[in-house]
């Protein structure tokens, strides 16, 4: 399947394009997409960023069932991850990928504020786990078993 660089929707139930659980493999050109292994942009999803991905792994290979653009500007991107609920507590402003797994701010960081982008946050540094997929703009994503 090939994402194209600008599609103008989003594709809530795969059936509708007779695509349903059967991807393997993708082509995306451009902005990065979320795949979803159910329709509606339900259940565990995988970001997809420009490439070629000759596997989709076996996690969603032939499960996925709806796909998402991520329409938001991913230029600058910049978070803070607070120690603390609402924002309290030592604070760390993050501006590229970064894995917390290795220093002292691993498992601590209990809320964050996504001023600019698209971040996904994993509970895991291998990207397994609980997984976040959060935008300035709009929510894109609840929590999510990995």
């Amino acid at each position: 399947m090939v994402f194209p660089k600008h599609s103008p929707f989003n594709i809530s139930d795969l059936r509708d394009a007779d695509w349903n659980d059967v991807v393997s493999s993708v082509k995306v050109i451009g902005q990065p997409w979320v795949a979803y292994e159910h329709q509606n942009y339900e259940g565990k999803f995988l970001v997809l960023e420009e490439g070629e991905h000759k596997f989709v792994g076996e996690g969603m290979n032939d499960r996925i069932s709806s796909l998402q653009v991520i329409t938001e500007d991913l230029h600058n991107p910049q978070i803070t991850l607070y120690e603390h609920v609402n924002y309290q507590g030592k604070s760390r402003v993050i501006r590229q990928a970064t894995n917390l797994g290795a220093g002292h701010d691993n498992d601590i960081m209990s809320s964050h504020k996504v001023q600019r982008g698209v971040w996904l946050l994993c509970e895991h540094s291998d990207g397994g786990g609980i997984q976040y997929l959060l935008s300035f703009l709009r929510p894109l994503k609840d929590a999510a078993p990995a």
